[in-house]
């Protein structure tokens, strides 16, 4: 019989309240993705600058990505039981720095190869690549409120909201970055 869910709430904080850090981060990032649309759209560069862009390219979604599956994966052994909560804490805090630089990466590097946003599936993979963004910045308070549960709090034992909304992000993000790299990968094949 599983106990009473726990809901840690940490002290009040920009991050946890009804700060403006969520809204102006959200607010950054999709300025960010306009910026290197727009870059990318308006600006033509030479082949060899698109050939290491595009390699570029390819390093920091695999910085993130892999980031993001790891982290994700040991969620998983959370969720099921196999490892401790603050495994899964740890973790996502060494893992937040590759993820959010490959993400960067993606928007710089995005920009250099030169984009057709008119097809429609480039702008399927850029949505998708905004959604990443927003979903992650959207997890901040939530993660927040994970890595303020006690050790060894079970994924059961966690309030039904918390593991609802985890679990809609594990979700979100994976059908996100499959959706870009399948996309991506199929417009980089598409143009050659």
């Amino acid at each position: 019989m599983a106990g009473p869910a726990i809901d840690a709430t940490p002290t009040r904080s920009i991050l946890s309240g009804p700060g403006i850090l969520i809204p102006a981060l959200m607010a950054a990032a999709a300025a960010a993705w306009v910026t290197s649309l727009a870059v990318g759209h308006t600006c033509t560069f030479d082949v060899g600058t698109h050939r290491l862009a595009l390699s570029a390219h390819v390093l920091g979604m695999v910085l993130a990505f892999g980031s993001v599956i790891v982290v994700d994966w040991v969620g998983f052994l959370w969720l099921i039981g196999k490892r401790g909560l603050h495994d899964t804490s740890k973790l996502e805090r060494a893992a937040a720095p590759l993820i959010w630089a490959g993400l960067l990466g993606l928007l710089v590097t995005g920009a250099l190869i030169h984009p057709d946003i008119t097809s429609a599936a480039t702008q399927l993979k850029m949505s998708c690549v905004l959604g990443l963004m927003l979903n992650g910045i959207s997890l901040i308070p939530v993660m927040r409120r994970v890595h303020a549960l006690p050790e060894g709090t079970m994924f059961k034992e966690v309030a039904g909201s918390l593991r609802a909304r985890m679990l809609v992000a594990l979700v979100l993000s994976q059908a996100f970055w499959w959706t870009a790299i399948v996309v991506g990968f199929a417009n980089s094949m598409s143009r050659r």
